[in-house]
């Protein structure tokens, strides 16, 4: 009985480091990406670069339908400086062709995002783009919108 609590409690300290490790360098990548964020809105304040001026863009392309194979689908996010801008997505499928644009304000959506629209702009935000997939890690800042995410 004293061995399989000591095995148990030894099983659970690993799996605890372990988890701990993982955690450490989610935190120090995130550390990272939001220091190199704040150096490029330092530029921005120090007026280095023009605030108007589009600079960052992504695009994520996806299957969006079931009956469509080969990352037809696509997402496209374009920001100045301060954050402002737009996701533009284009839904392809065998019959028809949907086309969404929602603006973006202080790198926030001011609609509703899907994952992909998300992804667009938060490797916009980054400076990641031009071409992103839906595997790239990221960083979370929140779901880039002032709403739930909800597919488009």
């Amino acid at each position: 009985m004293l061995v399989a609590v000591a095995v148990a409690g030894l099983v659970a300290g690993v799996a605890g480091l372990s988890i701990a490790v993982v955690a450490h360098n989610r935190v120090n990548q995130v550390v990272d990406e939001c220091g190199e964020m704040l150096r490029r809105q330092l530029r921005v304040a120090s007026g280095e670069v023009d605030e108007r001026a589009l600079r960052d863009l992504a695009i994520v392309h996806y299957d969006a339908l079931k009956e469509m194979s080969g990352h037809r689908s696509f997402s496209l996010a374009l920001i100045n400086a301060v954050g402002d801008g737009v996701v533009v997505s284009s839904i392809n499928g065998r019959t028809e062709t949907r086309t969404y644009a929602k603006a973006v304000q202080g790198g926030h959506a001011v609609e509703t995002l899907s994952p992909e629209e998300n992804q667009a702009l938060r490797a916009a935000r980054l400076g990641k783009g031009p071409v992103v997939s839906m595997d790239d890690p990221l960083p979370d800042f929140g779901n880039g919108a002032r709403t739930p995410t909800a597919r488009a």
